[in-house]
C-alpha cells in the first residue's frame, strides 16, 4: 500500500506578499515615529504660548505704578499720575476726558499731590506694580531637561519686559517673549497698560 506524502509551504505569491508587507512596515514605522515626535513638539510649543499669554494677563493686573497708590488712605483706589501736567487744579483733580462729577469722587481722578497724606504714604513697595512682574528668561515647564518619560526636550522659557512707551509717557508696554531650547523665538506677545487709575463705584446704603 502506498501512502501519499504532502508537504506544506508558502507559495511564491504568498512569499512575495509577506515581503511587501514587512517592507511597508519597516518603512512606515520611522515615519510614524517622526510624525508623532513632531506633533508632540508642536503641542509643547502651543502650551508654552498659552502659558505665556496667562503670564501676560496676570502681569497686566498689576498697578500701573506704585506712585498711583500714594493717597491710598483717602481712597484705596489707584489714581492717575500727573505725568504730563495736564491734570486740572480742581478738587478732585481731573484730566481731559474724565467724567465731571462735582463734589464726588466716583470716577477716575488724578492723584492729589498737595495732600500731606501723599508724602507720608509714599512707600510704594506694598503694591504689586507692572514693573514687579518683569523677569529675565525662566523655564515655562517643570523638569526643564525633558526628563519626563516620553516627552521631548522641554527647554522653553519666557522673558517679560515692561517698558514705558517712547511716544506716550502714560503708556507702559508689556512684552512676553517665548524661546525654545535653541533660543529660537516661538512667539512674542504684547499688551499695553495706560495710566488711567481706577473708578470708585457708587455705593448705596440703606
Amino acid at each position: 500500500m502506498v501512502k501519499n506524502s504532502y508537504k506544506t509551504a508558502f507559495t511564491m505569491i504568498e512569499l512575495i506578499f509577506a515581503i511587501v508587507i514587512i517592507a511597508i512596515a519597516v518603512v512606515s514605522l520611522p515615519m510614524m515615529t517622526q510624525v508623532n515626535s513632531k506633533g508632540m513638539e508642536n503641542n509643547l510649543a502651543q502650551e508654552a504660548i498659552f502659558a505665556a499669554s496667562v503670564e501676560l494677563m496676570q502681569a497686566s493686573t498689576g498697578y500701573w505704578d506704585a506712585n498711583s497708590m500714594y493717597d491710598n488712605n483717602n481712597s484705596n483706589y489707584s489714581r492717575v499720575i500727573d505725568i504730563d501736567g495736564d491734570c486740572s487744579s480742581d478738587n478732585p483733580s481731573r484730566r481731559p476726558g474724565h467724567i465731571v462729577d462735582t463734589g464726588k469722587i466716583y470716577h477716575r481722578v488724578c492723584l492729589d499731590d498737595s495732600d500731606p497724606k501723599v508724602a507720608s504714604n509714599a512707600t510704594g513697595s506694598a503694591y504689586q506694580t507692572l514693573d514687579d512682574f518683569a523677569h529675565s528668561a525662566r523655564a515655562l515647564y517643570i523638569g526643564n531637561s525633558g526628563g519626563a518619560a516620553g516627552y521631548k526636550n522641554m527647554d522653553y522659557n519666557s522673558t517679560l519686559d515692561v517698558n514705558q512707551s517712547t511716544t506716550n509717557a502714560n503708556i507702559k508696554i508689556l512684552t512676553v517673549t517665548v524661546k525654545d531650547e535653541s533660543s529660537n523665538i516661538v512667539t512674542i506677545l504684547r499688551a499695553q497698560s495706560a495710566n488711567t487709575g481706577e473708578p470708585q463705584y457708587y455705593k448705596r446704603t440703606f
